[in-house]
C-alpha cells in the first residue's frame, strides 16, 4: 500500500509524523490499518520502521478476499512553518485474483478449459487465445457469483481444433495480470492405424498396387534356408569332379 510523504524544502518537522491507515470500503466504520485494528493485526507492517522516514508505506500480508476495495493513507505532521496539519494521500484501490486453472477437463479431452476467482465488480476479463488468435468458444461466464460480497469466478472453455500454443490471459481493464500457457500437440489417427501408433513389422513390407501392406511369408524363407547349404554342397561336388 504506497504512501509517500513530501515536503518543501523550507518546511521542517518538530515531531514524527502520526500515521492513518484506513479501509474505505468496509461498511463497519473503516477499519483502520494503521494501528491496526482487530482484523489487521499481525497482517500489516511498515515498510520503513524509522517513525521520521517519509516511506509510510504498507506491507499486507495474509490477503483475503474481504481486503478488496479502497484504502486511504493520511498523515498528521507539525511543522514550523505551518505548525499542525493533516496531509491525505491518494485512495489506493486493492483488487485481488485468485490461482488461475488451465486445464482440460474431466471425462473430454476436446475441450480446453480456463478459470479463475477475482475481486467482484467490473474491470477483470479472461479470455483464452490460440498462437495468438481468439479460436471458437463453446461457453464463457462474465462472473459468476461465489459468495455475495466478495468475489467472483470467470471462466471460459474453447474447442481443441489442432495443436498449437493455447494461452489464457487475465486482464484488469488494458493491463495484463497474469497468464497461463499449454502447448498441445495433436495426434492425427493415420490410415487404418491408431492415432500417433508407430508399428513395426518383423519382416521387410511390400506395398501393392492397391496400396495394402503385404507381409511375406514364412515358408519362403525356410526354402531359402535349405537351398543355401545344398547349393554349397552342390559346388563341392562339381568341384571334386572336375579336378578327376
Amino acid at each position: 500500500m504506497p504512501c509517500q510523504l513530501n515536503l518543501s524544502s523550507d518546511e521542517k518537522m518538530v515531531t514524527s509524523p502520526v500515521l492513518y491507515w484506513e479501509h474505505l470500503t468496509r461498511v463497519a466504520n473503516n477499519p483502520r490499518l494503521w494501528i491496526p485494528s482487530e482484523e489487521y493485526e499481525g497482517r500489516v507492517h511498515l515498510l520503513e520502521e524509522n517513525p521520521n522516514s517519509s516511506n509510510k508505506s504498507l506491507l499486507l500480508k495474509s490477503v483475503q478476499w474481504e481486503d478488496t476495495g479502497k484504502y486511504l493513507c493520511k498523515v498528521t505532521i507539525t511543522t514550523e512553518k505551518d505548525k499542525s496539519l493533516r496531509m491525505r494521500g491518494n485512495e489506493t484501490l486493492l483488487m485481488i485474483y485468485d490461482a488461475m486453472t488451465f486445464n482440460l477437463p474431466e471425462h473430454n479431452d476436446s475441450l480446453l478449459r480456463c478459470e479463475v476467482n477475482v475481486t467482484r465488480g467490473p474491470g477483470f476479463v479472461l479470455s483464452i487465445l490460440r498462437d495468438g488468435r481468439k479460436p471458437q468458444t463453446v461457453d464463457s461466464a462474465p462472473g459468476a457469483a461465489v459468495t455475495l460480497l466478495t468475489h467472483v469466478t470467470l471462466s471460459e472453455t474453447v474447442l481443441l481444433r489442432g495443436g498449437g500454443e493455447y494461452e489464457c490471459q487475465l486482464h484488469l481493464n488494458e493491463d495484463l495480470v497474469v497468464k497461463s500457457i499449454i502447448h498441445y500437440l495433436s495426434t492425427v489417427a493415420g490410415e487404418g492405424g491408431g492415432a500417433g501408433e508407430i508399428v513395426l513389422t518383423p519382416w521387410p513390407t511390400v506395398v501393392s498396387e492397391s496400396g495394402v501392406v503385404e507381409f511375406p511369408e514364412p515358408w519362403l524363407l525356410y526354402v531359402l534356408h535349405l537351398l543355401v547349404p545344398f547349393a554349397f554342397l552342390l559346388g563341392l561336388v562339381t568341384s571334386l569332379l572336375c579336378r578327376r
